[in-house]
């Protein structure tokens, strides 16, 4: 990997995981530069548009990363409820191995703080809660299930599992996110 490409990604590491840990407004483009011991100019280099831009990266790549995962579990499962629980209990390991500090519920920063920033932010922020949707929703449609009905899912899918991991986060228990892949099987029948 060039040192270009290491540069770019230390800043994008660097840039959401502040993001996620103390929110939009609160992270400072000095802040990311100095914690990700890149030159100024590679960051201006990177994303010319500045915060925003960088911002907008983060999302995207957040957003497609946890896609990955979710399509790896409901493409491996022989039911939809299965992967979906498996997912979740993922989450619950990772919340757990990290000691509550390596995952962050995605509406707990994004959608809420920087929908209000630009236009161009809460569409992709949109983009990613419907990306997510419809990776289950098209798994119950392929199971059978009607696309209305395949949708409505989906959304109270991807709900529960934003809340929970929130809930799992705030209390620092996995219980929360056990609890909602528990109750999966009710949801997608």
């Amino acid at each position: 990997m060039s040192n270009k490409h290491n540069a770019r990604e230390a800043i994008l590491d660097t840039a959401s995981r502040l993001f996620f840990t103390q929110g939009y407004h609160a992270t400072g483009l000095n802040q990311i530069i100095k914690d990700s011991d890149s030159p100024k100019g590679s960051l201006y280099y990177y994303f010319p548009h500045g915060k925003e831009e960088l911002v907008l990266t983060c999302i995207n790549r957040t957003s497609e990363m946890v896609s990955q995962n979710l399509r790896h579990y409901v493409e491996g499962e022989d039911s939809p409820a299965q992967a979906v629980q498996n997912f979740i209990l993922s989450m619950a390991r990772e919340a757990e191995e990290s000691s509550f500090e390596g995952l962050v519920p995605f509406s707990f920063w994004v959608a809420v703080e920087t929908s209000c920033v630009s236009n161009e932010l809460r569409t992709a922020c949109q983009c990613v809660f419907k990306d997510w949707q419809d990776v289950i929703a098209q798994r119950l449609m392929k199971d059978g299930m009607q696309e209305e009905a395949a949708v409505g899912k989906a959304t109270v899918v991807v709900s529960l599992f934003e809340g929970a991991l929130l809930l799992a986060l705030t209390c620092r228990n996995v219980q929360p996110l056990v609890a909602a892949a528990e109750s999966i099987p009710a949801i997608l029948v």
